[in-house]
């Protein structure tokens, strides 16, 4: 099976379900960035009520193999669940999206306004404003979404926001980790600072970011990478490395 008739089986299946209303390719293969070995990420937007059953039936059905969530078990906010599954030899990402909820961060982004959650597999959280960027990127295959432009107001607010989650972060290794040679807790606050002042550069930039992969490329800190790599169990070199990184995050735009 070809990969577009594959994406064309998996997209009408799942806009088959009950309240979805729109299902998207998203992750590096909408941006064009993806490799052979890349998983399928697709996205279902329902309306109302979205029962995971009604997915495990139909990947039941497909011989699906794989695990489907509950809604609201990956931490119940803008990402609220989703499934793993192997579909025809390929790896598929299937995420849960409540248009309800992604219509009003849309509605918050435009006024400049969001909020942070904590989210696995990401160091510095998520902004709710990462469905907004989803409606940005992703390709629609079935059903109509808004394709929004970067809010000015949300380039005006977002990198404060971001900065002072940075500033704090490393103000409270100096306070807590430092003093007592504490290299692991240390290198962990270099790194989410690192990765909320890339939020900051990018959203000063008006530039979506739906994940942290490349996020310290993108925003020039790889250089952290020396930063972290140099730490040592001793108060003076731990110091020393904070206000490095302090510097080169100050100088990021």
């Amino acid at each position: 099976m070809t990969d577009d008739t594959f994406l064309d089986l998996a997209a009408d299946r799942l806009a088959a379900l009950p309240s979805v209303r729109a299902v998207t390719l998203g992750g590096s293969r909408a941006q064009g960035t993806g490799t052979p070995d890349s998983d399928w990420d697709l996205a279902l937007y329902y309306r109302g009520a979205f029962d995971p059953d009604d997915l495990r039936a139909l990947a039941r059905a497909g011989g699906w193999d794989g695990e489907v969530s509950g809604v609201g078990d990956w931490g119940g906010g803008v990402f609220n669940g989703g499934a793993w599954l192997t579909v025809e030899g390929r790896r598929v990402d299937v995420h849960y999206r409540d248009l309800d909820v992604v219509e009003h961060e849309l509605d918050e982004s435009r006024q400049g306004r969001f909020h942070w959650e904590p989210l696995m597999f990401h160091l510095a959280g998520i902004p709710s404003y990462l469905v907004v960027a989803e409606l940005a990127l992703n390709r629609v295959l079935r059903g109509a979404l808004p394709r929004p432009a970067y809010p000015e107001a949300l380039r005006e607010a977002a990198p404060r926001v971001w900065r002072g989650r940075a500033a704090l972060t490393l103000q409270y290794a100096k306070a807590a980790y430092i003093p007592r040679g504490q290299v692991t807790e240390t290198a962990g606050a270099v790194a989410t600072a690192a990765m909320e002042t890339a939020h900051a550069v990018l959203a000063a930039r008006g530039e979506w970011v739906t994940n942290e992969k490349r996020l310290l490329q993108r925003a020039g800190l790889r250089g952290v990478d020396a930063i972290a790599g140099g730490l040592r169990p001793d108060p003076e070199t731990l110091a020393s490395a904070l206000a490095e990184a302090e510097t080169l995050f100050d100088k990021a735009v």
